[in-house]
């Protein structure tokens, strides 16, 4: 039944929703979601609606941080900025969420347009900047949600630190990740906290992607001795070398895992069907993104996987996109963009891909996988 019904959204999606969507303003679309998505999950009746498109197995259930997670696909940072839709989120079947990016202060985010669309390449350009309600005020409505809410559904929030010239400083923006973290780490709600180092869209670029820098964030960080796993975002358009040098750092601190990774800033490490003006500012998400992400997972898991654990983000459009990362050595994956060119069923049909995905290749549990093609 769940499958007939999966099927029949997808195809109601692709055939008169997105079309509509599409051209409509990005800016306007995304607002539109999170007003509907804000009414729906409050709504009796009409809030069950998405669970239709669930799909449960066993041999999804994990465990990951010491968390129990239902299933390993996640909503990555960058859709629920403000956290005001777990319980959507949940009710279309994600094992797992992020809120954010969260920043300590109040900021509105970039002059619009925030995102541009690419369908030729299922990608997204985006240039939000870090718009943030600010901790105090988001950590109140994250303390609000009963946290039977998370149960098996565990809630990572992202932070970053405030998009503005009072913490372009190494020292401020030291301070301004702490105090947010510090916050966070307090909430029976909160689960997994990730450091989000890597967006390249604020206020005096992405200070802490060198080696010396993270070295003297993750210290400060250290010292605060958080109770919570804490995960890193990280950049995919570094070399191999800049790369390999930040996750020396990381495996010194008192850190978990690693998410990867974040949009892609240089263009010019794709080749995009989709004309794409100079003028239009902002880095990639979606598809050409998936390809990079996924080698530098491999690459991750081969020299830190028994160290680290590593969330798989970028170009999950499919059940196969997040099986490869699952098996390059993600324990974890995570999508925005799929959403937007599959349709909110999306979710349901991963779960249910990968699950063939792994009894066709006799895996017993999804983290039997993890690795296996690495």
């Amino acid at each position: 039944m769940k499958r007939i019904v999966r099927e029949i959204s997808k195809l109601g999606y692709q055939t008169v929703i997105k079309p509509l969507m599409f051209q409509r303003e990005p800016d306007n679309v995304h607002r539109g979601l999170l007003k509907t998505a804000k009414r729906v999950q409050w709504l009796p009746g009409v809030r069950s609606l998405p669970k239709l498109w669930r799909h449960r197995s066993r041999l999804l259930h994990m465990e990951v941080f010491g968390r129990q997670f239902e299933n390993p696909i996640g909503l990555s940072a960058g859709f629920d900025k403000a956290v005001e839709l777990p319980k959507v989120m949940k009710h279309v079947g994600f094992g797992w969420m992020t809120g954010g990016s969260v920043t300590w202060g109040h900021y509105a985010g970039n002059e619009k347009p925030w995102f541009n669309r690419l369908p030729a390449d299922k990608a997204l350009v985006v240039h939000a900047g870090l718009p943030s309600e600010g901790t105090p005020v988001v950590s109140e409505r994250v303390k609000g949600y009963n946290e039977k809410l998370f149960s098996n559904f565990p809630l990572v929030i992202s932070v970053a630190k405030t998009n503005s010239a009072a913490t372009a400083t190494d020292e401020s923006g030291v301070k301004d990740y702490c105090k947010s973290l510090g916050v966070f780490d307090k909430l029976g709600q909160v689960s997994v906290l990730e450091i989000n180092i890597s967006c390249p869209n604020a206020f005096g670029g992405e200070p802490f992607t060198t080696a010396e820098r993270l070295e003297k964030l993750l210290t400060a960080v250290d010292e605060l001795h958080l109770k919570k796993p804490v995960t890193i975002k990280m950049p995919i358009g570094l070399s191999l070398t800049a790369f390999d040098a930040l996750l020396g750092v990381i495996v010194q601190h008192n850190v978990a895992g690693v998410a990867i990774g974040n949009l892609l800033k240089d263009r010019h490490k794709v080749a995009l069907q989709s004309d794409l003006p100079t003028s239009v500012k902002g880095g990639l998400s979606g598809q050409p993104t998936k390809d990079i992400s996924t080698e530098l997972i491999r690459h991750t898991y081969r020299h830190y996987g028994r160290r680290l654990i590593i969330i798989g983000i970028g170009g999950v459009m499919s059940a196969l996109d997040a099986y490869e990362k699952i098996c390059a050595g993600a324990s974890l994956v995570a999508l925005i963009t799929g959403l937007i060119y599959e349709g909110p069923q999306l979710v349901g049909e991963m779960n249910a891909g990968l699950e063939k995905l792994l009894r066709k290749d006799g895996f017993s549990t999804v983290l039997d996988a993890v690795g296996s093609g690495s």
